[in-house]
């Protein structure tokens, strides 16, 4: 453990979790690779899958609450939104994950990739409009949200992955949230999805406390960061970076179901 070491894992960590706070996605799509890869390469450390799980459980906890803590103000965080969607995919992820033990992971990651590229098409189909909705007069149909919420928290419990990439498509095109108001929320909703997530690995012992702790204090600070620069971003510009993020997440989902078959 040296000073290399300290500072690759303090860049991962800054860099997902500004991407997280600006497009309100969790950053574990982008530091898992990165975690899992990069230090191996560079030589500074190995991380086993289950120890990479572990660290960006836990990054994504500390780098959803610096976004969300940024997004205070404002009244961009849709606090009936976050209420109904928060709890019903947290209720779904526990059953996803217990359910898991009954299916077989093939079918899994078919679902769930099924899933991911449903939020692809999603995120190209136009979004006229939904930015010129003030954010006080947004409206959306609650038990569709609870449902919906529900359904994304079982795939995401199932397999074991975060749901936010696919939460975005689905208050933005089903919803038409606001753009900014949608990756607020999302950062809300996420926060709370992923107690169970963290509670799991901590409990499994699959969590490594000074890459977590050096994950942490890079969130804490790059995540309000890139609420900021969320804030200030064309929202056309979020739409489609939010796009080919989630489009590389879907491509990354089939890889692993056509290597892993």
């Amino acid at each position: 453990m040296d000073i290399n070491f300290i500072i690759i894992i303090f860049l991962i960590g800054f860099i997902g979790s500004f991407i997280s706070g600006m497009l309100g996605i969790g950053g574990s799509i982008i530091n898992f690779p990165m975690l899992l890869y990069i230090p191996a390469v560079l030589g500074v450390a190995h991380f086993t899958a289950h120890e990479v799980s572990g660290i960006t459980a836990i990054q994504v906890f500390f780098a959803t609450i610096g976004g969300v803590w940024a997004y205070r103000k404002g009244g961009y965080l849709n606090k009936s939104l976050i209420a109904y969607m928060g709890i019903s995919i947290l209720i779904g992820s526990f059953i996803g994950s217990f359910g898991s033990t009954h299916m077989p992971e093939s079918r899994i990651n078919v679902v769930y990739g099924m899933l991911a590229l449903i939020a692809v098409v999603m995120m190209f189909v136009p979004k006229k409009g939904i930015d010129d909705i003030l954010l006080h007069e947004v409206k959306f149909n609650k038990w569709l949200a609870v449902l919906l919420a529900f359904i994304v928290g079982i795939g995401a419990g199932i397999v074991g992955a975060g749901g936010a990439f696919l939460l975005v498509p689905i208050m933005l095109v089903v919803f038409k949230i606001p753009t900014r108001m949608t990756i607020a929320s999302s950062l809300a909703i996420t926060l709370i999805s992923s107690i169970g997530a963290i509670s799991g690995k901590i409990s499994t012992g699959q969590v490594e406390f000074l890459p977590s702790l050096i994950m942490v204090i890079a969130s804490l600070i790059a995540s309000p960061l890139g609420a900021v620069a969320g804030k200030k971003a064309n929202t056309k510009f979020l739409q489609i970076i939010l796009a080919i993020l989630i489009l590389v997440t879907a491509v990354k989902i089939w890889l692993d179901i056509i290597w892993g078959n």
